[in-house]
C-alpha cells in the first residue's frame, strides 16, 4: 500500500513559475538556490536568487515498489530519514556537504558518494522529473515506474545539468533496501598491493560497496547478507572501522580535505588508470576512492598539466571549492561537443536565464 504525504504544492510552483515567466520576459538571469551548500561546485553565477525552500515534502512514497517522488526543496536528511524508516536507500550514497542540502542539488550537481561503482549514479535511478520551463510551464518527464521510457528522457538530462536547462520541481527515485549487514575494515598495504588487491576482489562476487586507499592503508566496506559479509572479513583480515569513515569521506570532512590552501582537485579516470604523469606528485598523498577511479589531489599544479594528465590516462579533472580566477572548474569541452551543448541550452532555455556561466563561460 502507497504511503503518501499529500502536501498541496500550488502555491509554491505557482509563484516559482510566476517568477520564471517574469524573467524571461524580462531577460533577467535567476540563480537557482536549495541548501545552497553545493555552491563551491561550478562557477559563480552572478544573477537573482530563486529559491526553492518552500517547495518541499515527499509527495508519493511506495516502500513495496521501491518507488518516491519529491519535491526539489526538500531537505536530503528528511529524505534520507523516511526512507530509513521503512530499511531503505538512495544507493548511490549521496553527499551532502551540509544539513540544508537539498535534494534538487543533489540531482542539479549529480554527485555520488563512495557506494557508486557498485551501486551506480544519481542519473541511473532517476525514473522521473517534474521541471519548469523558460516560459514558466511545468513540464512531466519519465514517470514513477521502471517502464516509463516513452519519449526523450529529459528527465535524467536534467541530472549534473547545473540548473542550466530548467528548473527542477520535482524527481522520482527508484529507492533500495539496506544491505542486511555492514562491516568496515583497515588494512595496511602499500598504494601498488592495494590496486592489486581490488584487481583480484574485482573478479570475485564479494560484497564490497566502498574502497578507498588513503594514509598507507586500504580502507574497505562490506554490505549484503550477514553470513556473506562474515566470510568475506574472515577471509581479508585487517582491522575494524568505524563506519563513520564513509560519511566524513563522502561529504569532505577527513582532515585531508582540510589541511592546506591549494587548489582541490577531484580526478576522474578508468578503474585502472595506473599512477598519473603529474611533476612532483607523490600519489600516495592522494585519496584513491572508488577502487581509484575517483581521486583527490591538493596542488598548486598549472591546471593544464593536471588536466593534460587526466586526458592522457583517459579521464578528466575537477576544481572543487575555492581556486584562482583563471582556473576553470570542469574540464573544457572540444568544440564538437559544445556546439552540442550550446544548441540544447539554445532550445531549452533560448534566453539564457537559468543559471547562466554556471558550468561554462558560454551557456
Amino acid at each position: 500500500m502507497a504511503n503518501a504525504t499529500p502536501l498541496s504544492d500550488h502555491d509554491a510552483s505557482a509563484a516559482l513559475a510566476e517568477r520564471i515567466r517574469q524573467a524571461n520576459a524580462d531577460d533577467t538571469p535567476l540563480r537557482i538556490v536549495g541548501g545552497d551548500t553545493r555552491v563551491f561546485y561550478g562557477r559563480e553565477v552572478e544573477a537573482g536568487e530563486l529559491s526553492t525552500r518552500e517547495h518541499s515534502g515527499i509527495r508519493f512514497y511506495d516502500p513495496v515498489e521501491l518507488v518516491v517522488s519529491v519535491r526539489a526543496g526538500t531537505p536530503l536528511v528528511d529524505l534520507e530519514a523516511a526512507l530509513a524508516e521503512h530499511g531503505q536507500m538512495l544507493p548511490f550514497e549521496p553527499p551532502r556537504y551540509g544539513a540544508a542540502s537539498t535534494v534538487g542539488g543533489m540531482v542539479a550537481t549529480g554527485m555520488s558518494g563512495p557506494r557508486r561503482p557498485w551501486a551506480g549514479s544519481v542519473r541511473d535511478f532517476v525514473l522521473g522529473a517534474r521541471v519548469i520551463n523558460h516560459e514558466g510551464i511545468e513540464q512531466r518527464f519519465g514517470g514513477e515506474v521502471m517502464k516509463n521510457v516513452a519519449g526523450y528522457d529529459l528527465s535524467r538530462l536534467m541530472v549534473a545539468a547545473q540548473g542550466t536547462l530548467g528548473l527542477i520541481t520535482e524527481v522520482s527515485f527508484k529507492v533500495l533496501p539496506k544491505p542486511g549487514a555492514s562491516h568496515s575494515l583497515r588494512l595496511e598495504l602499500s598504494l601498488d598491493e592495494a590496486r592489486r588487491r581490488l584487481a583480484e576482489w574485482g573478479r570475485e562476487p564479494l560484497p564490497l560497496s566502498a574502497a578507498a586507499w588513503l594514509d598507507g592503508a586500504l580502507h574497505l566496506r562490506l554490505e549484503g547478507g550477514p553470513s556473506s559479509v562474515a566470510a568475506t572479513r574472515a577471509r581479508i583480515g585487517g582491522d575494524e572501522l568505524d563506519n563513520a569513515f564513509w560519511p566524513a569521506l563522502r561529504d569532505q570532512h577527513l582532515p585531508f580535505f582540510r589541511a592546506g590552501q591549494a587548489p582541490l582537485w577531484r580526478l576522474s579516470l578508468p578503474h585502472r588508470a595506473p599512477a598519473l604523469d603529474l611533476p612532483g606528485i607523490d600519489e600516495s598523498l592522494m585519496i584513491h576512492d572508488w577502487a581509484g577511479a575517483q581521486r583527490w589531489l591538493r596542488t598548486e599544479l598549472d591546471a593544464e598539466a593536471v588536466r593534460q594528465a587526466c586526458q592522457a590516462a583517459g579521464g578528466h579533472a575537477t576544481c572543487y571549492g575555492p581556486r584562482p580566477a583563471a582556473i576553470e572548474p570542469f574540464t573544457p569541452l572540444p568544440e564538437v561537443l559544445m556546439k552540442y551543448h550550446r544548441n540544447l541550452k539554445a532550445q531549452l532555455d533560448p534566453k539564457g536565464i537559468f543559471n547562466p556561466g554556471r558550468l561554462y563561460a558560454a551557456f
